[in-house]
C-alpha cells in the first residue's frame, strides 16, 4: 500500500543540532520526553509548524499528531491567533501589571462552566504552577497536609507529584525522582487509577488528614485512559464524606475534549479545576479555578500566597481569547470528535489487518493507541503494553511523514486543521508501518 506523504527522512541538520544541543542543555533538551529515549534515534528539531503540519530543520514535512502536546486545537499558527498575538505585541510583550485581556479571558473561561462551581480564575504560566497552586489552596483551605494522586497521572514536576509519575519519569523507568524530600513524599498518597476500592481504603485510613484528591479525569500520560463507570462519582462522594477537596487536572482535557472540559461531559463537579494548553493557544498560559469562597482564600484577599511575574501575560491572553473564539464556533467539537473517532477506527482496522494487537480510544480531539490486546485501565496495564513495537511504529510512521508522540505513554491530539484527506493519509501510513513491523 502506497502513501501520499514523503517516504524518507533526511536528518542531517537535526543530527548537527542534536550534537550542539547536548553540549549546552542537559540531555540536549528542555523537557525530557523530547530526547527520544523511549523510541531511540535523533530527536526531531522543528523549524516551523503550520496547520496540521510540522516542518523539521531539514525541511521535511510531517502530519502532526502531537499538536504541541494539546494546545494547537485549531492547528498550528492559525491566522486568527497569529493576528491577535501580533496586535498585542505592538503594545508590549509583558507588563507585570493588570491588563484588560485577563478579565476577558477569565470571563470566557467562566462562561464555559455553567454549573456554577467555577466562579473565579487565577492565571499562571504552566500546568505545573496550576496544579501546585491548587494543592496549596486545598491544603490552606482544609488545614490538612496529605493529598492523594493516582499512579500514571502526571500533574507536573513539583515535589508533591514526583512520587510516582507517568510520562517522562515513567519513560526513564524512574517513577520517583531524586531531589524530592522524603518528608514531602510522605504526604502524597498513591492509588491505582480506576480502582475505587483502593481509594476508599486510603480515605478510610487517613480521611481526617486528607486535603485533596487530584486526578486527570481522562488520563493522558499513560496512553489514553478514560475513567471507569462510577470512578469519578466515587471520588466526589469520598471527598464529600471526609471533607477533602476534589481537584480535576484538566490541563490536558480542558477545552480539548469538550467546551470547558471533561467535567461538562461527565457531570461530576470538582472543587478546584486546573486548566492549561488550549486556554493559551500555544502560549505559556495555565490557570486554576473554583468557587469564590475558595478562590478568595488566595492572596491578596486571603492568606494563601502565590504569585508570578508573567502570569496574565498580554500575549498569552490574546492567543487564548482567539483560540477559544475558534472553539466556540457552532459544531466545532462535534466535527473535531468525529474526525478523531475516524482516525481511531482507521488505526485499529489497520492493526487488525496486519495482525497486530492494538487498542484505540478517543474523546473529543484526544486519542490513544496502545499495542495491547485489551484496553488499558491503569498504569500497570500501560506498562504491560508492547513499547518496543511502539518505538518501531513511531519511526516507521515518521519515515512516512506522520509525527507521533515519541513515547507510548502519551496521548495523541487531532486538530481542526486535520481534514479527511489527512486522516486517510495517516491511516494509509499506519497500514504500511504495521505491515513492516508485524
Amino acid at each position: 500500500m502506497s502513501t501520499s506523504v514523503p517516504s524518507k527522512l533526511n536528518r542531517k541538520q537535526s543530527d548537527v543540532l542534536w550534537e550542539q544541543a547536548r553540549g549546552v542543555m542537559p540531555g540536549g533538551v528542555s523537557s525530557p520526553v523530547r530526547a527520544f529515549r523511549a523510541v531511540g534515534g535523533t530527536p526531531v528539531f522543528v523549524r516551523r509548524a503550520q496547520g496540521p503540519y510540522i516542518f523539521d530543520a531539514d525541511g521535511f514535512r510531517a502530519i502532526d499528531l502531537v499538536g504541541s502536546w494539546g494546545p494547537a486545537i485549531a492547528g498550528h499558527a492559525h491566522p486568527a491567533v497569529v493576528e491577535a498575538v501580533q496586535r498585542a505585541t505592538v503594545d508590549g510583550l509583558s507588563f507585570g501589571a493588570c491588563c484588560g485581556a485577563e478579565i476577558a479571558l477569565a470571563q470566557r473561561i467562566l462562561s464555559a462552566f455553567p454549573h456554577g462551581n467555577i466562579e473565579m480564575v487565577r492565571f499562571v504560566s504552566s500546568g505545573t504552577e496550576a496544579t501546585m497552586s491548587a494543592v496549596r489552596l486545598a491544603r490552606g483551605a482544609t488545614g490538612r497536609s496529605r493529598i492523594l494522586k493516582f499512579e500514571g497521572c502526571y500533574h507536573g514536576h513539583s515535589d508533591a507529584f514526583l512520587v510516582a509519575a507517568g510520562s517522562g519519569a515513567a519513560t526513564f523507568g524512574t517513577p520517583t525522582s531524586p531531589g524530592v524530600p522524603v518528608e514531602v513524599a510522605r504526604d502524597t498518597l498513591l492509588a491505582p487509577f480506576n480502582e475505587l476500592d483502593g481509594v476508599t481504603r486510603i480515605v478510610r485510613e487517613s480521611g481526617d488528614r486528607l486535603a485533596a484528591i487530584i486526578v486527570e479525569p481522562v488520563a493522558g500520560n499513560m496512553g489514553f485512559v478514560r475513567p471507569a463507570p462510577g470512578f469519578l462519582q466515587g471520588l466526589r462522594e469520598l471527598c464529600d464524606r471526609c471533607g477533602a477537596l476534589l481537584i480535576f487536572d484538566e490541563v490536558m482535557t480542558g477545552f480539548r475534549v469538550a467546551m470547558g472540559g471533561y467535567q461538562n461531559t461527565c457531570r461530576i463537579r470538582p472543587d478546584i479545576t486546573c486548566l492549561g494548553k488550549v486556554i493559551g493557544g500555544g502560549m505559556p498560559v495555565a490557570a486554576y479555578a473554583g468557587p469564590k469562597v475558595l478562590m478568595e482564600q488566595m492572596s491578596p484577599v486571603g492568606p494563601i500566597y502565590q504569585a508570578g511575574t508573567l502570569s496574565g501575560n498580554p500575549l498569552g491572553m490574546a492567543a487564548g481569547l482567539a483560540t477559544l473564539d475558534l472553539c466556540a464556533a457552532p459544531g466545532f467539537y462535534e466535527r473535531l470528535g468525529a474526525r478523531t473517532r475516524e482516525l481511531a477506527a482507521g488505526l485499529e482496522q489497520a492493526a487488525d489487518v496486519a495482525g497486530v494487537a492494538a487498542c484505540t480510544d478517543s474523546e473529543g480531539g484526544m486519542l490513544g493507541l496502545t499495542f495491547t490486546g485489551a484496553p488499558i485501565r491503569n498504569f500497570e496495564d500501560a506498562k504491560a503494553g508492547n513499547h518496543v513495537r511502539y518505538a518501531r511504529f513511531f519511526h516507521a510512521m515518521l519515515d512516512r511523514g506522520v509525527w507521533l508522540p515519541p513515547s507510548s505513554y502519551e496521548a495523541m491530539f487531532v486538530s481542526a486543521a486535520h481534514t479527511t484527506e489527512h486522516i486517510q493519509s495517516i491511516v494509509a501510513a499506519a497500514a504500511d508501518s504495521l505491515e513492516e513491523i508485524a
